[in-house]
């Protein structure tokens, strides 16, 4: 498994996130409604969330180098993101993914999953950026032709 055999550190220094991001990318769960619901419900890690909007947006590791490869990854994610973000931590990351959710799928989240939101005592940046995560991912979905 990665987390025993690789080393990798990132510029932001946090080797034991990415090794376990690393795991998580290892063990992807389907792109399904029932991951979404259980990234909504907080039933997934960060990293197994993390690792499958990397994924969809094209990051790959390299073992052999130690490296991410950005080869599928869009220029503007790319340039900016020459590592794949932690979603959870960074919100100008989270920032640029809704921005990046085209216009006719920015109310999936609602529309489609009927997701009523969090009450007010939980708004808090770790479960809108998952929301936001998950609205993304919903976007791919659709893009995909699997709605």
């Amino acid at each position: 498994m990665f987390e025993h055999s690789i080393h990798v550190v990132t510029r932001q220094g946090k080797i034991s996130y990415v090794l376990n991001c690393l795991g998580a990318v290892e063990s992807l769960p389907p792109l399904t409604i029932e991951t979404l619901w259980a990234t909504l419900n907080q039933e997934l890690p960060d990293e197994k969330v993390n690792a499958l909007v990397w994924h969809y947006l094209g990051y790959r590791f390299e073992p052999s180098t130690q490296t991410w490869q950005t080869d599928q990854v869009d220029s503007a994610w790319a340039e900016k993101y020459p590592e794949p973000p932690n979603f959870i931590e960074s919100r100008p990351a989270t920032v640029q993914l809704t921005r990046s959710i085209p216009k006719p799928d920015k109310q999936l989240l609602k529309e489609y999953l009927g997701f009523k939101g969090y009450s007010v005592d939980q708004l808090i940046p770790r479960l809108t950026r998952r929301a936001t995560m998950v609205s993304w991912l919903l976007s791919q979905m659709n893009q995909q032709g699997l709605l």
